[in-house]
């Protein structure tokens, strides 16, 4: 190899550390995409939109939501994953998509570590147990007990992993003969708790929120580590079940390959609308509890999320499909 070849070898590092750094610097240039994995007006969908009011202020470009539901997040998680790493589509990844299925699915179309670069977190939520308000059981003993009296005829709804692990975890430590019924989305479970189809379903708090203010389902305990403010008179599972907490979380992801340089911007901005107090607020409205990372930390924190996921499965005894 010639030696004046040599020099050129950093010089390329260089020219494409600067094009990068370039390139970040007038991030975002024209419309970012959001990707939600789950249905229009859930939790991930209304915080996407919350957050993309917050960026399109911010940087003076649209900012689109596109939902993307089906098969517990797969679906949108997956296109998320074949996009280009552009830094101009972002994925709203979850402890669904990013943590529990790997251990709820035989195979997935996507590695939640090597496909995807964690931006940040916006806030983490619990759920709540809910029953209908003219069920035979308005409380987590009474709801035991009922089940006990009549083994095999209660029947609990779930749609995704913050929905099926709490109800299976409830399950085992109450050791009551529940089964539980696969759905397709959380309105359809609201419907069938209401029409008595079944008999409980734990769900986000923004889904119980409004069906719980209109009197339409009572809320019996939530899976937090502490009690919701909403509903100060709601126990916590763990008063029943010492232990017995199961968070989610909402976040920022995108394709891996997306520059370096973008994913920190995009950090930034998701640390900036956390501390909005405005923006904080709707979150909080949502059942959020806003929470901000800086991008190592988040990446961290998926990879321990996974492992608690891991565990709680496992103690549920659910079986990957």
């Amino acid at each position: 190899m010639p030696a004046s070849f040599i020099p050129r070898i950093p010089l390329l590092g260089a020219a494409l550390a600067l094009s990068a750094a370039a390139q970040a610097a007038g991030w975002p240039e024209r419309p970012v995409t959001i990707l939600v994995p789950s249905a229009a007006g859930g939790a991930a969908d209304l915080t996407a939109r919350t957050f993309a009011q917050f960026l399109g202020r911010q940087t003076g470009q649209t900012v689109v939501v596109e939902d993307r539901p089906g098969a517990g997040g797969i679906v949108g998680t997956h296109a998320a994953k074949n996009a280009a790493p552009d830094g101009y589509t972002f994925l709203i990844s979850t402890n669904s998509t990013h943590a529990a299925n790997q251990y709820l699915y035989k195979s997935l179309p996507y590695d939640a570590q090597k496909d995807f670069a964690q931006v940040g977190l916006l806030g983490t939520f619990g759920s709540v147990g809910i029953v209908a308000p003219d069920s035979p059981y308005r409380s987590v003993p009474e709801l035991v007990a009922y089940a006990k009296a009549h083994p095999g005829a209660v029947f609990f709804g779930y749609y995704s992993s913050s929905s099926q692990v709490p109800a299976e975890l409830f399950k085992q430590r109450a050791d009551i003969n529940v089964t539980g019924a696969a759905y397709k989305n959380v309105t359809q479970i609201i419907t069938d708790l209401r029409g008595k189809q079944i008999g409980f379903a734990f769900v986000d708090y923004l889904t119980a929120m409004g069906q719980v203010e209109g009197k339409g389902l009572l809320p019996i305990a939530v899976t937090g580590e502490t009690r919701q403010p909403s509903w100060p008179d709601v126990p916590t599972m763990a008063s029943y079940y010492p232990g017995f907490v199961v968070a989610g979380w909402l976040g920022l992801s995108a394709p891996a390959g997306t520059p370096q340089e973008v994913v920190e911007k995009m950090n930034g901005y998701l640390q900036a609308a956390v501390k909005d107090e405005t923006t904080a607020g709707k979150l909080r409205a949502l059942g959020l509890a806003p929470q901000g990372m800086d991008v190592a930390r988040f990446d961290a924190f998926v990879k321990e999320d996974a492992q608690r996921w891991k565990e709680w499965i496992r103690i549920s005894g659910i079986q990957p499909q």
